[in-house]
């Protein structure tokens, strides 16, 4: 079995090139490690779409297309956000860190600063952990460093797929969100 699993191509690759229209991409890499719940990487999907993001790294036992539970959850947006399965989440850190891109968990780790008080680089990868567990030790000692959503809460927790929505827009917010359709040229 291959280390990763290229995603299909995009929808608009059928089209004759003078009506492709591929939506604007923002340098946002978003890796998944070890997520439990296909209905929560489903709803990244959608999510993903939403703002644009680059591509989605699918690590470990997170579920990857086809799934009938991510399809639930995600309402076909796979085939819109450019996605990659790996097996080892090591061959995807190593991947990002060949193109330069740094690597941010999120993660509620010691000395972690605030997401607000983070300046985001561009292009950037934040990493997601599983549900019970975060980020799996061995991924967080290779990121490049982490940062925390504060939360005033008993559990100082919050589901993983509404975490990366909250990370994504405050990372969209501070680079400038485009005003027009998003649309961008091929």
């Amino acid at each position: 079995m291959s280390e990763q699993t290229p995603q299909r191509e995009p929808w608009y690759a059928a089209l004759p090139q003078e009506e492709r229209v591929p939506l604007l991409r923002h340098p946002i890499h978003v890796m998944l490690d070890n997520l439990r719940s296909a209905f929560n990487v489903g709803s990244i999907f959608r999510t993903a779409d939403a703002g644009g993001v680059a591509h989605l790294h699918l690590c470990g036992m997170t579920a990857h297309p086809p799934h009938k539970k991510l399809e639930k959850t995600a309402l076909g947006a796979f085939d819109y956000v450019p996605w990659t399965y790996y097996e080892r989440n090591r061959v995807c850190i190593d991947a990002l860190k060949e193109q330069g891109i740094p690597v941010i968990a999120v993660e509620t780790v010691e000395g972690a600063p605030s997401l607000f008080d983070m300046t985001w680089s561009r292009p950037v990868a934040i990493v997601l952990g599983n549900e019970e567990n975060g980020i799996n030790s061995r991924v967080l000692a290779r990121c490049d460093g982490a940062v925390q959503i504060p939360m005033a809460g008993y559990k100082r927790s919050i589901n993983v797929a509404t975490a990366f929505g909250i990370v994504l827009y405050h990372i969209l917010a501070q680079w400038g969100m485009p005003d027009d359709s998003g649309h961008a040229q091929l």
